[in-house]
């Protein structure tokens, strides 16, 4: 299994989904996770603000960081490699990146309202 890791910029909270006004990207990304880890997958995330050593500890991450400064967050890691920085990974990404089925991502109720869609499809053509 693929282990991903999501450096995050300085945030107020582990998730980044708190205080006045939500930001909708970060509230995405959160309910990946979330749906990731019904599943079994789990995708690691750490806050520069709540936990400045591990930015310190992994040496690539350490290194862009001293290079490039902390605009280059969020940063991603895919088995150790950086495979994306400066913005979250899209849904497509998780999908490609962690190799596991779209439905992953999806709500139970995506998934039976396109269980029920593709039998209602596979109906009309029998």
């Amino acid at each position: 299994m693929k282990k991903m890791v999501i450096f995050d910029p300085a945030m107020c909270c582990p998730t980044g989904v708190c205080g006045p006004s939500v930001d909708k990207e970060l509230l995405r990304v959160a309910t990946v996770i979330n749906r990731l880890e019904k599943k079994g997958i789990v995708v690691e995330r750490h806050n520069l603000t709540n936990n400045p050593q591990i930015f310190v500890d992994n040496k690539l991450v350490n290194k862009v960081l001293n290079d490039k400064g902390v605009d280059i967050l969020p940063i991603t890691m895919v088995d150790g490699e950086i495979v994306k920085t400066r913005e979250y990974p899209t849904n497509e990404d998780f999908v490609k990146l962690l190799e596991i089925p779209k439905e992953y991502l999806m709500s139970e109720i995506a998934i039976r309202k396109a269980r029920k869609h593709s039998n209602y499809s596979n109906d009309k053509e029998n």
